[in-house]
């Protein structure tokens, strides 16, 4: 159903140095920049993009909104927090762990990237 997702921020630098550690952590490749300065991640047929807002104004995170990102286990989830914690996230929500949803079991691990971006990494835990 989607062909990407795609953020802004007011730092690119920042935003690189930040997704290129948290998505390395989990096997990814450092971002490329196109022609127009914004950042592209590409892994497991998925595309992540960073940019600067096209109408010149702040960058700014939606309100309820959360981007989450398929982990291959939970110590990949815990890699992912791990290494955006150390590169300028914010761990937010309860500490990285499984809880019981309506969908069966998770292993869930929010950031908040340094734009204020809500993210998370999800395993479905299989019994």
């Amino acid at each position: 159903m989607f062909s990407h997702m795609m953020v802004g921020s007011n730092d690119l630098s920042r935003s690189k140095k930040f997704y290129d550690a948290l998505f390395g952590a989990v096997g990814g490749k450092p971002g490329i920049q196109d022609d127009r300065g914004r950042l592209a991640y590409m892994h497991n047929g998925g595309v992540f993009m960073v940019t600067q807002p096209i109408n010149g104004q702040a960058a700014s995170h939606a309100n309820g909104a959360t981007i989450g990102f398929a982990m291959e286990s939970p110590e990949q989830a815990d890699a992912w927090h791990a290494a955006g914690a150390a590169n300028g996230g914010t761990p937010i929500e309860d500490a990285p762990g499984e809880r019981e949803g309506p969908f069966g079991p998770l292993y869930l691990a929010y950031l908040r990237d340094p734009d204020g971006n809500k993210l998370c990494a999800l395993h479905r835990v299989k019994r």
